[in-house]
Formats: C-alpha cells, structure tokens, sequence
C-alpha cells in the first residue's frame, strides 16, 4: 500500500510539471512492480526451508548488491539528469506538440540506458519468477 501511495505523489509531481502521459507510465511500470514482487513472495511462501536476513549467505548477496548499486551510481554520476526537467512549454522547437511528447522523447534520448537496462532487469525477474515456481514439476517454461 505504501509503495501505490508513493507511486501516486511521484506521478502527481510530474503532472505538476507537465508530464501527464509520462506520469500514467510510470503509474502502471510502479503496479507492474508490484506484481512481481507478489509473485516472488507467493513463490517464496510455498519454501519449507527459506533463509532469512540474519543468514550468511543472505547478507553476502545484499553486500554484493549494495556494492553494485553504488559502483552503478558512481559509474553513471556524471551529468545525465541535465536537461531532465524540462517542462511542458518550454520546448520551442516543438510548438505543435504537447509536453508530453517532448517528455516521452527525453526518456528515450537521455535515458535510452537505463530503460534498456530496466527491461532487461525486468525480463530477468520475470525468468526468475517462473523458474521459481517452476520447483519440481514442469512450469511455465
């Protein structure tokens, strides 16, 4: 409940700039989330034996995690949010067209990285989902 809610005031900021199309995006990548994420849990209810935080190879894995979002962030600090918040009327070039457009084309243009890296993410949760499920028996792929 709490991430919809979050969801909900991050798309409402954008809606405040602008970027009612962009907004409703990321609303239903945010619930697409939350699928997954629901997915993985009901697959990881059904483990007689689950490792919890307090376990070694749990805490390896998170170091391990950590330790690559940050290389990721330092790797990827440099200036790719110039430009970002453009807002809807400021684009002059693009008179015809609404902000929405000119938003959408700067989530491709300077973000093309990380939205090809985020459907890869996603793709890979995905496989990981229905192997999870899979167990002993013949699953979904």
């Amino acid at each position: 409940l709490g991430l919809v809610a979050v969801a909900g005031m991050g798309c409402g900021v954008l809606v405040g700039h602008g970027g009612s199309f962009l907004s409703l995006i990321l609303f239903l990548i945010y619930l697409g989330g939350m699928l997954v994420v629901f997915a993985y849990s009901a697959a990881l209810a059904a483990e007689p034996y689950p490792e919890g935080w307090g376990s070694w190879p749990v805490l390896g894995v998170m170091v391990a995690y950590v330790l690559g979002v940050g290389m990721a962030a330092v790797l990827f600090w440099g200036g790719w949010y110039e430009g970002a918040w453009v807002s809807a009327d400021e684009f002059v070039e693009f008179s015809v067209f609404r902000g929405d457009v000119g938003g959408v084309a700067l989530m491709y243009s300077m973000g093309g990285g990380v939205l090809v890296m985020g459907a890869w993410v996603l793709l890979l949760t995905l496989f990981v989902v229905l192997e999870l499920t899979r167990g002993l028996s013949r699953g979904a792929l």
